[in-house]
């Protein structure tokens, strides 16, 4: 059952990461309504139905395009792409409880700006813990065998939480 009262606004990259691996339904099922900047949308549909998420984003209604009310807050973000600085900005414009983010940078951004944040690797431990996948190493496996890189110290400590 999904957390109630929840503000989650992800990046493109665990859209990306999840869909890849037939899992973008976990965002649903962990947190029902998932809110994403403009930027990220448009990020997510620009290579066509043909990209990776971008059909299963579409037909997800429980993935919510949320304007910025200040563009000029993601604008600060100079150092980061589009989408991420979009949803860092949204992410603290809504005192949003979760900010789903993989890169690195934009991590660092995020706790430097004092906000929650979780990855794609994140989501799948807690799938686990909740009971809605038996195992994360398969599901680590199949997303680098997609191209999706994984620092193998981050990867170790995720699957040692997951008791694998």
């Amino acid at each position: 059952m999904p957390e109630t009262l929840r503000t989650v606004v992800t990046n493109t990259t665990p859209l990306i990461a999840l869909a890849l691996i037939s899992k973008l339904h976990l965002l649903r099922d962990l947190y029902g309504e998932v809110l994403v900047p403009p930027a990220v949308y448009e990020e997510m549909l620009a290579g066509g139905v043909e990209r990776i998420g971008a059909a299963a984003i579409q037909a997800a209604p429980w993935i919510r395009v949320q304007p910025l009310s200040d563009l000029r807050r993601a604008d600060l973000l100079v150092d980061l792409d589009r989408g991420e600085a979009q949803a860092i900005a949204l992410a603290q414009e809504l005192n949003a409880d979760l900010l789903i983010v993989d890169e690195r940078l934009g991590r660092q951004h995020a706790r430097r700006l004092g906000l929650t944040i979780t990855g794609t690797l994140g989501i799948l431990l807690k799938a686990k813990q909740l009971g809605y996948v038996d195992a994360v190493q398969p599901l680590i496996e199949q997303l680098q065998q997609g191209g999706i890189r994984l620092r193998d110290d981050v990867v170790r400590r995720v699957l040692e939480l997951a008791g694998e």
